[in-house]
This record gives C-alpha cells, sequence and structure tokens, in this order.
C-alpha cells in the first residue's frame, strides 16, 4: 500500500520533473509484472509499450516463427468475433495500435487518448490472455506470417540461401560464420501445442515489463494492481544462448545480386573486439568518425560513391561494424584501394584529436532533442530498460562525454588489426561484359555461317 500511495503521490507532483526524461516512476508488481509510469509533456494522448521478454533468439531454426506467429494470433479476435471487431474496439476507444518480434523481445505499442487509456489497458489485457488459438485462426495467421517474410519459401529460395548465395552481405557472414540460421524458418509445421505452450510459459507477468508516458490517470497505479496484478507468474525459461562464431569464413566472396547491371555495394565488416568499459558508446563515436572519413575519402576527395557509412549491427551474439559504398562496377578496385590506405592511415596516426572533439560534441548535443513527445519517450524506456536502476536511466551524453580519445584509439586499432572480410555484391554481368558476349555470339555465328558456306561451295 505504501508502494501505490507513493507512486500516486509523484504522479501527483508530476509538473516538478515531467521534463526530466531520465527520471521514471518504476516498481514491480507482487506478481513480478515491471512497471514504468511517467507523465509527459503532451497532453490527452498516452503511449502505451507491453514488452514481453520473448523473442526469434529464444527458439531454435526451425522454430524460430513461433513468437512471430503468436503475435499475429493475438490480434485475431475476442468473444468470437473476428479480427475486424478486435479492431473496431480499439478505434471506437480512439486508438491505434501495433507488435513487434524482434531477436529480444515481443512489444505491442499502443497509442490512445488519456480518457480511455484504462480501457484500453483492459483490450491489451484481454487479448493476451483470452485469445482463443483456434485451427482457423492459426491457419490464417500462419498465410500472414509467410507473406512478411517474402511468400512463399520456393525450393529454388531454399537452395540459394543453403549456398549463401540469396542472404545480404551481413546475414551470408553470419551464416558462414554460423551465427545464424542459413534457411528461413518456416510456419507451416508449428502446432496449436507449440503455441499454447509458448503463451503458457513466456506470457507472464515476471517476464513482461509494461511502459506507460503520458497524460497518466491519477488512479493509474491501483489500477493496475487490481488488473494485470492478478497475473499468475511462472517459473522463468532459460534464454537460449547467442551463438558465438563456430566456423571460418573466406576472407572476400563475390556476391551475385542480379543479372545485369554496372553497380556494385562494397562491404568491409570487422568483428568488434568487446570492450571493458563504454562498449557502445565508444564504437558509436568511432562509427561517426568513421562516417565522416568515408565521406571525405570515397565521395568529397575521390567521386567514388555518393552515399558511403559506415554501420553496427549484432549477428547472433557478435557485434559487427562494417564499412560500406554503393560504387560503380569499374570502380571497385579503386575504391578497396582508398579503404585500405584509409585504414593503414588510421592504425599508424590514430584519429584526428579535433574531428573527434567535434563529433563527440554533437553526439553529446544530439541527446538534448533525440527523444521528444510520449510516444518517443516510450520507445526509449523500451530500447533503454537494462540501463534503468532505482528511479532513473543512465545518462547516455555523461556516457558519451566519459569516452577519452585514447580509449577510441585503443579500440580502433584492435578492430582494424582484424583482417576483416571483404564483401562485394554485384550483378553477374555488367553492361560492357553483356556487350562483348553478344560480339562474340554474333562472331561465332558469322563463322559458322562462312563455313558452311565455304563447306557447300566445295561439294559443289
Amino acid at each position: 500500500m505504501r508502494r501505490l500511495l507513493f507512486a500516486c503521490l509523484l504522479m501527483g507532483c508530476a509538473h516538478a520533473f515531467a521534463f526530466d526524461r531520465l527520471q521514471v516512476e518504476g516498481y514491480t508488481l507482487p506478481n513480478g509484472l515491471q512497471l514504468l509510469l511517467k507523465p509527459g509533456t503532451e497532453r490527452g494522448h498516452v503511449a502505451i509499450r507491453l514488452v514481453v521478454g520473448v523473442g526469434l533468439d529464444d527458439f531454435p531454426c526451425e522454430d524460430k516463427e513461433l513468437p512471430h506467429l503468436l503475435e499475429h494470433l493475438l490480434f485475431s479476435g475476442l468473444d468470437g468475433g473476428g479480427e475486424a471487431d478486435l479492431e473496431d474496439r480499439m478505434q471506437a476507444l480512439g486508438g491505434e495500435w501495433n507488435a513487434y518480434t524482434s531477436n529480444a523481445d515481443t512489444t505491442f505499442v499502443i497509442e490512445a487518448p488519456a480518457q480511455n487509456q484504462r480501457k484500453v489497458l483492459d483490450l491489451l489485457l484481454a487479448i493476451i490472455t483470452r485469445t482463443e488459438l483456434t485451427d482457423a485462426n492459426i491457419n490464417a495467421a500462419k498465410q500472414v506470417v509467410e507473406r512478411e517474410d517474402g511468400g512463399h519459401y520456393s525450393h529454388l529460395q531454399r537452395l540459394l540461401d543453403r549456398q549463401d548465395l540469396g542472404p545480404a552481405a551481413s546475414h551470408q557472414l553470419a551464416v558462414e560464420l554460423g551465427l545464424q540460421c542459413a534457411e528461413r524458418a518456416e510456419v507451416d509445421h508449428l502446432t496449436r501445442d507449440q503455441l499454447e505452450s509458448l503463451r503458457k510459459n513466456w506470457y507472464a507477468p515476471n517476464n513482461m515489463t509494461l511502459i506507460i508516458v503520458g497524460d497518466l490517470d491519477k488512479l493509474l497505479p491501483a489500477y493496475l494492481e487490481r488488473t494485470y496484478g492478478q497475473l499468475k507468474p511462472v517459473d522463468p525459461t532459460e534464454h537460449l544462448a547467442l551463438p558465438e562464431i563456430q566456423h571460418t569464413a573466406a576472407g572476400r566472396r563475390d556476391l551475385i545480386r542480379g543479372w545485369l547491371g554496372d553497380n556494385a555495394k562494397l562491404h568491409w565488416l570487422f568483428p568488434e573486439p568487446v570492450l571493458e568499459d563504454q562498449h557502445d558508446e565508444t564504437y558509436d563515436l568511432l562509427k561517426d568518425y568513421l562516417d565522416w572519413a568515408l565521406y571525405r575519402e570515397l565521395r568529397l576527395k575521390h567521386g567514388l560513391s555518393y552515399g558511403p557509412r559506415s554501420e553496427r549491427e549484432l549477428l547472433g551474439g557478435v557485434g559487427f561494424l562494417s564499412l560500406n559504398a554503393d560504387l560503380e562496377r569499374e570502380n571497385l578496385p579503386e575504391a578497396e584501394q582508398v579503404l585500405q590506405d584509409l585504414r593503414t592511415q588510421l592504425l599508424d596516426k590514430g584519429l584526428d584529436p579535433a574531428v573527434f572533439a567535434r563529433l563527440q560534441q554533437a553526439a553529446i548535443a544530439r541527446q538534448a532533442w533525440a527523444v521528444q513527445g510520449n510516444s518517443g519517450l516510450a520507445d526509449y524506456y523500451w530500447s533503454a530498460a537494462g540501463d534503468y536502476d532505482n528511479g532513473h536511466f543512465g545518462d547516455p551524453a555523461k556516457r558519451i562525454k566519459a569516452v577519452s580519445l585514447a580509449q577510441t584509439n585503443q579500440a580502433m586499432r584492435q578492430l582494424f588489426k582484424q583482417p576483416g572480410y571483404w564483401r562485394i555484391e554485384k550483378p553477374l554481368l555488367s553492361d560492357d561484359m553483356l556487350s562483348w558476349i553478344g560480339a562474340g555470339v554474333l562472331g561465332l555465328i558469322a563463322i559458322v555461317l562462312i563455313g558452311v558456306r565455304v563447306y557447300r561451295k566445295r561439294i559443289a
């Protein structure tokens, strides 16, 4: 009761700290449900995020679509009504909703009028607890998931994926290293029992976080304890360990993308060595520096690529930083040499202190306006949930400011001392190659015709 009164008191004095996005009232209900409640700056609106701690990475390759399939099923209807009836009920409340299944979690995203926030939360609670998983709804959801994944998985697509010829460059490398599944997961074989087991074992309050930002009802904490607080907790299910690098991969591969064209995409990928302190902030600053360096070298100085860029992504359990450029096919050798020279220069001289300081200050300045509005705050809390402690999120500006030039140089040298993996995406034939092949075919036909004519003359 004291916790409930404290939450109400904090919400009653929301005006005192509503603009401090890092200060958030958070507590855990007796059943394990984590709540994050934040009065927002926009009146008459609430942004709701229900985050369920189950994603694609919690299942083996053949069953990875299970959480995605259940996500769609939970929008299939209530109380004998269908999907359209359920959507009508949300529209009648003035809200809109969606859901997303990622590698790490499944999240229900709702925007709603503040006056109907409890009714919207009632509807959300109903779909996760009362939706009937009928055979008809399961089959309909399977068709939707299949279309979202690119349509029917043909034998040709499966063959190309098995030969590492289908996926994009980074995914192809991840498959080669054993970090991701080679084939696309299918849904036809998934059963109702598997879906029921998923909902029972993972859609539990002690595996959920409910985030609400906006014009909060003063009685919202009491409502949540009376409704969501009655969900039954379960014994936690262990998450599967994220895969680490298991195999070797070719240092360079040309990946065929299409049949004809003069365009090409160049990728140079490096696994990120793990840093003890400020890993993400350091590599984010290094990425910003490399973005500028690639722009300066490939576009401004050499005119080889209009929008070169660096990227960070997580493949399995390994982070990768890559250098990327869209090019003309004939410029590939020159672009590769420019990247090699840039790497050599950075290893030799390190990062330019003035450029690093400028980019670091720009990254700090961005934090002042990077998150705006109730929806932006809710999404930020969703993405940074692991950084929440004792009523506060960590200040990203302070973490960025704490990264030193020496620390970033050390990370850069550890990264670039690796040979990396070159991946070149290009069509099978260039326009010139097609012209030469066409000329060769015409020449061969001409030779055959001349030969036939000469042969007939001799016979005559």
